[in-house]
């Protein structure tokens, strides 16, 4: 049986846990992620210098960085569903993009039942080609659409993140349940897009326990 583990705490700890660190993991685990903050989170190649503190600070936000690539992102507890898949080497494909791929069918799977009621089922897709970017995309994750993410009608649902060791992979997966994207934009100094970014889709309903559960079931 695969372990869901109830992971809670700031942001930046939990993008800090290593699941390599202590034991060799031999079995797939689900973390559902539960933030007791709310931060602006840049990915592992994005520059401090990036943010205006006095703008994060006055929207609530501290500052954030994950292991993984990509760009900027807010998660805020109330509005975000956080669902992470750490697995050994040879359980998932060995390439990067085929184990995004892999985990986006995991996705979509679990979250096709949860959503049958409401009506987004049928415009349920894993992307499954290349990087599609945006004007934004180099600086905001949810602005652009990478292999293995889950789209609803061609917009954004999922987005999807790893990080790779030798020991294994540790992939990190976000679905917003309110509209948080948009205003990063005021968050980030420098020469920025003169376009507004586009929302993804959101779940206001969606739950995280339930989410995590179906996601192991399906890795067993």
């Amino acid at each position: 049986m695969v372990e869901v583990i109830h992971q809670r705490g700031s942001v930046a700890e939990l993008h800090a846990l290593d699941p390599f660190g202590a034991d060799v993991i031999t079995a797939p685990q689900v973390w559902w992620c539960d933030p007791t903050d709310s931060a602006l989170v840049l990915g592992s190649r994005q520059s401090p210098d990036l943010v205006d503190l006095v703008a994060a600070s006055a929207a609530g936000l501290n500052v954030a960085r994950r292991r993984s690539g990509g760009g900027a992102v807010i998660v805020r507890a109330h509005a975000v569903v956080w669902i992470d898949v750490v697995v050994p080497h040879g359980f998932a494909p060995d390439d990067i993009r085929g184990a995004m791929v892999w985990l986006g069918e995991h996705w979509l799977a679990a979250l096709r039942p949860l959503l049958a009621d409401d009506g987004h089922v049928a415009g349920l897709e894993v992307h499954r080609g290349g990087m599609l970017d945006s004007a934004w995309s180099d600086l905001v994750c949810f602005a652009g659409i990478g292999p293995g993410e889950v789209l609803i009608g061609g917009r954004k649902l999922v987005g999807l993140s790893q990080r790779r060791t030798r020991h294994g992979l540790r992939m990190q997966g976000m679905v917003y349940r309110e509209p948080q994207t948009a205003c990063i934009a005021n968050l980030l100094l420098g020469d920025l897009p003169d376009l507004q970014i586009v929302e993804p889709v959101v779940l206001p309903g969606l739950r995280p326990e339930p989410l995590a559960r179906a996601l192991a079931a399906l890795l067993m």
